[in-house]
């Protein structure tokens, strides 16, 4: 898939790979592609509604995951500079999904979908999404 098929409307963050993302032979070590995933849902949700520790302080709120689904299509290295997606494309009342992908130029290195259940702050049990949560979703999905 080339860029022109990605979603043009996903939001996306820029990073570069350093050593410490890499294994021996200098290549993203598999895992650290889930870190990257995260760094951009947190940039998603921060440039929505202020962040992680905003929605925990203030609305009680924090998102765990609870699916990863991870296709590795090229290996990133070294010194590379990424492009990580996060898309929601799905909600329900206690969760959302979002689509990543990670991008070195025009080629799709990784692809994945993430599920995150909404916890309360303060017990971690699963709750509905906050009512301004829904609403930023439902602009994002609009036409």
């Amino acid at each position: 898939m080339s860029s022109a098929e990605a979603q043009p409307q996903a939001f996306a963050i820029e990073l570069r790979v350093y050593y410490e993302d890499t294994d021996a032979a200098g290549v993203v070590y598999y895992a650290n592609y889930l870190r990257f995933m995260e760094r951009a849902r947190n940039e998603w949700l921060r440039a929505r509604l202020g962040g992680p520790h905003e929605l925990a302080s203030k609305a009680h709120v924090l998102f765990a995951v609870r699916s990863v689904d991870v296709r590795f299509q090229a290996p990133a290295r070294l010194d590379d500079v990424l492009r990580v997606t996060a898309d929601p494309i799905s909600i329900r009342g206690a969760s959302l999904a979002f689509r990543q992908d990670c991008w070195r130029g025009t080629e799709r290195i990784c692809a994945g979908e993430v599920g995150v259940v909404c916890v309360d702050a303060r017990t971690f049990a699963p709750r509905r999404l906050p009512r301004e949560l829904m609403q930023v979703l439902a602009e994002a999905s609009a036409p």
